[in-house]
């Protein structure tokens, strides 16, 4: 099997993104800017609430591994989906954007996995979503020689909700470091940090992960501190490489022995922010898995955030590799 520069392992989901106001959220007792985990009847009650929407294939690490793709990177998924509809969208959207999909779908229930998102006029994101098949995913869809030849594993901290999915991570975790490869993990939001805290900070302590990303609030979150350096300290403390992004402050990756600050990069226009962290990852991860400099690696997540963000939908478009050629971070 060839080399992958990253395997990328999370929730597949097809979002479902409707434009709504303040009021809306408040009326429905939406969490704004979070994600919401609901179930199947309040995910066809909002469903018939909302307004026009646009179906796309979502779920932050297969969004990490179509952004890969897009900058001509090397990206494997593996996500549970059902031999439904949406499922057949998902396999057939992720595939087509070149990234390897096997994991094997279920043939009944529970369903392909749905996130209900609106989006308010300020470009913030509520994301309420159904895990559906996502619940089923565990260490037997784990691909031995897909993890074995990637240089870097990489998984949303949104694995922790699905119970069986913690022991497929723990399996690609020995798998990975067995074969001289990394783990790295996005801990996805500030909500599903308040709820495994302690099991996060035990991941990178304990060496199971090697990369962290995180925003500022899930950095401030993990160490229950409203300092933004104080929490910066820790994670330099207890991860090998830690990169936290700052929205419009840009973002800052660093390691043992040095830290890269660098400014967001300047867009025209906020659209919607669904995506832009799980783009920042896919531009940062190419960059790491190819041998840029930590500064380089970090301007590369800047701009496919900053392109994903100006758009609807968290799957991009455009080419990144010739935005990031465009932009003097690739060479043609």
């Amino acid at each position: 099997m060839s080399e992958f520069d990253v395997l990328c392992i999370g929730n597949a989901i097809v979002d479902i993104i409707a434009r709504a106001e303040d009021d809306f959220l408040h009326e429905n007792n939406i969490i704004k800017g979070a994600m919401n985990l609901i179930d199947a009847d309040r995910a066809e009650l909002l469903y018939d609430r909302m307004g026009p929407a646009v179906e796309t294939s979502g779920g932050s690490a297969g969004n990490t591994a179509a952004g890969l793709a897009s900058f001509g990177g090397t990206a494997a998924f593996f996500g549970k989906v059902c031999d439904d509809h949406l499922g057949g969208i998902y396999r057939h959207d992720i595939r087509a954007q070149g990234v390897a999909f096997d994991t094997r779908p279920l043939t009944d229930t529970p369903p392909t996995a749905r996130s209900m998102i609106f989006v308010t006029p300020d470009g913030e994101r509520s994301m309420n979503t159904y895990l559906g098949a996502c619940v089923e995913l565990g260490p037997e869809d784990i691909e031995e020689d897909k993890v074995a030849a990637s240089k870097v594993t990489f998984f949303e901290g949104y694995l922790w909700d699905p119970p069986r999915a913690k022991e497929a991570i723990r399996k690609a975790a020995e798998i990975a470091h067995a074969n001289g490869r990394q783990m790295s993990m996005t801990l996805s939001d500030p909500f599903c940090v308040d709820r495994y805290r302690d099991e996060f900070l035990e991941l990178m302590r304990s060496g199971t992960v090697d990369i962290v990303f995180a925003n500022e609030d899930e950095a401030k979150s993990l160490y229950q501190t409203a300092d933004f350096e104080t929490a910066l300290t820790a994670m330099r403390t207890d991860c090998k490489l830690a990169i936290v992004t700052r929205s419009e402050k840009g973002s800052v990756a660093m390691d043992a022995s040095q830290t890269a600050s660098v400014s967001a990069h300047a867009i025209d226009t906020l659209v919607d922010t669904t995506g832009a962290g799980d783009l920042y990852a896919a531009g940062f991860l190419y960059g790491y898995t190819n041998g840029f400099a930590l500064e380089e690696c970090a301007r590369l997540g800047s701009l496919a955030a900053a392109v994903i963000i100006q758009q609807i939908g968290p799957r991009p478009q455009v080419s990144l590799r010739q935005a990031g050629i465009d932009a003097g971070l690739i060479r043609g």
